[in-house]
């Protein structure tokens, strides 16, 4: 059973950084691509980021681009996403999502930054 597991969310002041990391189980990590969604309060999730799982090419929405990284570490089945410079807009509950046939998240994480 694919089982997801985001941690890291908290209250941060803009202009202040993150690490969220999402532990995965129940499926072979490593062949899979990756994403991270965000959905802010009151409107509709929203995709983030991604990551492939050979080359490990990356791909960022607009509003995260050179401030956000995605990453994953094989070897400890974690997706990772290190946040930069965190703006009041950045607010929202935080999910790491796969698609192993049928499509997974976990619980999320809150991310809160204060205007």
């Amino acid at each position: 059973q694919v089982q997801l597991v985001e941690s890291g969310g908290t209250s941060v002041e803009p202009g202040g950084s993150l690490r969220l990391a999402c532990t995965a189980s129940g499926f072979t990590f490593s062949v899979y691509p990756m994403r991270w969604y965000r959905q802010p309060p009151g409107k509709e999730r929203e995709w983030v980021a991604s990551i492939t799982s050979r080359s490990g090419t990356k791909k960022y929405a607009d509003a995260v681009k050179d401030r956000f990284t995605i990453s994953k570490d094989n070897g400890v089945n974690t997706l990772y996403l290190q946040m930069d410079d965190l703006k009041s807009e950045d607010t929202a509950m935080y999910y790491c999502h796969v698609d192993v046939g049928y499509s997974a998240r976990g619980h999320g994480t809150q991310v809160t930054v204060p205007a």
